[in-house]
């Protein structure tokens, strides 16, 4: 993974010195650059207290609720990671994310949603899961990753306003310019798309994570994202014209909200009885449509098919691990 985004900020930082420097812009264009980087920065530092004020998070102590902590002690020690802060989401969404910045420290938090609609074993891996994204450092490389998008998107936007308005004073020819800008702003797209791969796959590695250090850990994180999407549903049908905040960084969670309608329908039985086990078995013997491949490509969570279909590998080879 180092090398790979060594890799893209090599050439991505090559790619767009040499063209600026072609173009003829100065120091200006470079600025934007930096405040973009800037920006993104602050936003990684801050975030936690965002997270906390959107998801009505506190801290958990360890007298107030002794089992979370044990569960997260523990895990933390079989992932070879110190123990993050615990914290509570007051939301009935079911749910939980790992967060964090070098002014907070890690942090992992589950919803109230989670603790009263999953069992014990079920939280456990879905907690597992998070611990995953803090030891592979997810919230650091995806904040890193995030930020070309942007880069490249602003500055194609500069670029080719400036082209439309007649270029710079060193440089007249505005139409190219424009045309560069335009090339920037695609690539941007280009970039958001592979940030969006990475994101399915970084989910992908936590969740084999959980599997190898949770016991039977494929099968609870299975009927965990089950039981998870089909709660989700019902939150969000509970919730119908009502204003959406739960999903301002969906990115986080061990599922996307904003998916839950459209995942239970593709996990769902011809019964109205919400049976887990038996909405798991009829899910692994589905295929994706070609349209949810493609809809996949756009979305920052694995198809739900696919993702447990791979749960189910682990399960069955637990060499894979």
């Amino acid at each position: 993974m180092a090398a790979t985004l060594a890799a893209i900020f090599g050439l991505t930082t090559l790619a767009f010195a040499v063209i600026l420097t072609v173009a003829g812009f100065g120091i200006s264009i470079y600025a934007i650059g930096v405040l973009v980087v800037l920006l993104n920065v602050v936003q990684w530092l801050l975030s936690p207290y965002l997270v906390g004020a959107i998801y009505r998070v506190k801290a958990v102590s360890e007298s107030d609720n002794p089992k979370l902590h044990q569960m997260v002690s523990e895990l933390s020690k079989k992932s070879g990671i110190k123990k993050p802060q615990v914290m509570l989401s007051q939301i009935s969404l079911p749910n939980a994310f790992a967060y964090g910045s070098p002014l907070t420290g890690s942090r992992v938090a589950v919803t109230e949603g989670l603790l009263q609609n999953l069992d014990h074993g079920e939280v456990e891996a879905v907690v597992g899961h998070e611990l995953g994204h803090l030891k592979h450092r997810d919230v650091q490389v995806m904040m890193i990753v995030s930020f070309l998008p942007a880069l490249f998107y602003y500055i194609g936007y500069s670029l080719m306003w400036s082209g439309f308005l007649g270029g710079n004073r060193d440089n007249d020819n505005g139409g190219g310019n424009a045309i560069i800008g335009i090339a920037f702003m695609a690539f941007s797209w280009i970039l958001t798309l592979f940030t969006l791969y990475l994101s399915r796959l970084r989910e992908y590695y936590a969740d084999r994570h959980s599997a190898a250090i949770v016991d039977n850990g494929a099968e609870k994180l299975s009927t965990g994202l089950v039981t998870i999407v089909e709660e989700s549903k019902r939150d969000n049908r509970s919730k119908k014209g009502q204003t959406k905040t739960n999903s301002a960084y969906k990115a986080l969670f061990i599922a996307d909200p904003d998916r839950a309608n459209t995942d239970a329908e593709q996990i769902r039985n011809q019964t109205s009885v919400f049976n887990k086990q038996q909405l798991l078995r009829e899910t692994l013997a589905k295929t994706p449509s070609s349209g949810d491949k493609f809809i996949e490509i756009f979305q920052t969570h694995p198809n739900i098919i696919k993702r447990l279909r791979a749960l189910q590998e682990l399960q069955e080879n637990p060499g894979n691990y």
